[in-house]
Order: structure tokens, then C-alpha cells, then sequence
């Protein structure tokens, strides 16, 4: 049962690694249904942020409620997690790909993945190894939207993407996504195609927020794009 309004609350996180300090004291709110930009360059904190908030990083200190609930192996089956690095069996094919990872979620909707794959423009039967970066890409987010997770995190998920196949993600989003069902969170540094999709935004630097708030209210409010925005905090 998914409780509380709010999607993700983080309240004064801290997380150190040896010689740097990666999160100095996050507040984030989300509330349900949104898709949310975490936006910031390389090394500011997002990953770290992301992979406290599944469980796969440990916080120092500071506290993490999902659906009003702590961090937990019944909230952890609620998320589903792009991460950055390529994590696929490149020996596979792309079918046998969806159906082993089908294995691990009880939310899984194998009724989902035929479109999803002929929205992808993947053809079940090519080997992992014969995908470019981009097709790559794509497969992993198969392996996402096939689920009904209420909570999904994409971890730089046009990294180093070619324009074509970043559209094509770009639309999967718009198209798949259930705002009546489902909290996104998009952690990236491609704001520019991507602008479009945030309901709200959150500005990291070095592991602090710089800069947070409905997107519209911060467009209005600065007279700038998201994007514009982003080039300037960033300068």
C-alpha cells in the first residue's frame, strides 16, 4: 500500500567518501505524480542521491522517506532504476535480455514490451554486443517502462546518446509515463532536450542545492528557460 502524499521526502542527507564530501545537507520534496529534473554537472552529487534513495549507497546521516516510509526492501520494490553505467549481459539478445530481468519484479507487464520494442525500433532477436550506445539505451528503458513501479529513477540516461535515439527516449517518456501512477525523477545534464519533460526542478552543485522549484514558477520567475537557467547557475 503506497501512503503519504509526497513521493520522495530528503531531509538533510549527508553522504562522505574518502576525501570528498559528495552530499552537504540535501532537502528535496517531491510530490507524487510529477517528473522531476535533477539537473547538475558531472560530479555534483545526483548519482550518489539517486542510489541513496533506492538503497544501494548507505547515508551518513540525514533521513529518506518513500510513500511515507523509510527506506525499506518493501519500498525498494517500488522504485525502478536506470543506472548510468551499461549494466547488460552482452551476450544476450535483447529478448533474452526482458526476460530475465522480467524474472526479478512482480510488476512486470509482459503485455507492455511488443510496443515497446517496436516504439524502441528493437528487433528481439540482435545480440546485446551488436547494440549501439543509443539502442543500448533504449533496451534499458524497455526494462524499466514494462514495469508499473510507482517510483522511477533514470540515472543520465541520454549519457553520451546520440540525437536521434535521445528523441526516441524523450517521446517513451512522454508517452509511457502515468503521472495518475507514477513519480519520476530524471537526473541529467542534457537539459536542453529534455526541458520539456519537468513538471519540476532541482538545481545540484557540488553537492548542495543551488536551485529548486516548479519549473514554469522558475521560468517565470527568471525570465529564462530551464535551459538558459542552467548555463547560468552553471557558468
Amino acid at each position: 500500500m503506497i501512503q503519504g502524499s509526497q513521493a520522495l521526502v530528503v531531509r538533510d542527507l549527508r553522504k562522505k567518501y574518502p576525501g570528498t564530501e559528495a552530499l552537504k545537507g540535501i532537502d528535496l520534496t517531491l510530490p507524487k505524480g510529477e517528473i522531476c529534473g535533477l539537473l547538475g554537472p558531472n560530479g555534483s552529487g545526483k548519482s550518489t542521491l539517486l542510489k541513496c534513495v533506492i538503497g544501494l549507497l548507505q547515508a551518513d546521516s540525514g533521513t529518506i522517506e518513500i510513500f511515507g516510509q523509510k527506506p525499506s526492501r518493501h519500498t525498494k520494490a517500488q522504485i525502478a532504476f536506470v543506472p548510468e553505467i551499461d549494466n547488460l549481459y552482452r551476450w544476450m539478445t535483447v529478448q533474452e535480455t526482458i526476460d530475465f530481468i522480467s524474472t526479478f519484479y512482480e510488476d512486470w507487464e509482459p503485455q507492455r514490451v511488443p510496443d515497446l520494442l517496436d516504439f524502441m525500433r528493437l528487433e528481439p532477436e540482435k545480440r546485446v554486443s551488436s547494440l549501439s550506445k543509443g539502442m543500448r539505451a533504449r533496451l534499458k528503458l524497455i526494462l524499466t517502462l514494462a514495469r508499473t513501479a510507482p517510483l522511477v529513477l533514470l540515472d543520465e540516461p541520454f549519457s553520451g546518446i546520440d540525437p536521434s535515439s535521445r528523441d526516441r527516449i524523450v517521446e517513451g517518456i512522454v508517452r509511457e509515463f502515468k503521472s495518475e501512477e507514477q513519480t519520476m525523477i530524471i537526473s541529467t545534464h542534457a537539459v536542453g532536450d529534455t526541458e520539456q519533460l519537468f513538471d519540476s526542478v532541482v538545481f545540484l552543485d557540488e553537492g548542495t542545492v543551488n536551485l529548486q522549484g516548479n519549473a514554469e514558477d522558475l521560468r517565470v520567475r527568471y525570465r529564462k528557460s530551464i535551459n538558459d537557467l542552467f548555463k547560468e547557475v552553471f557558468a
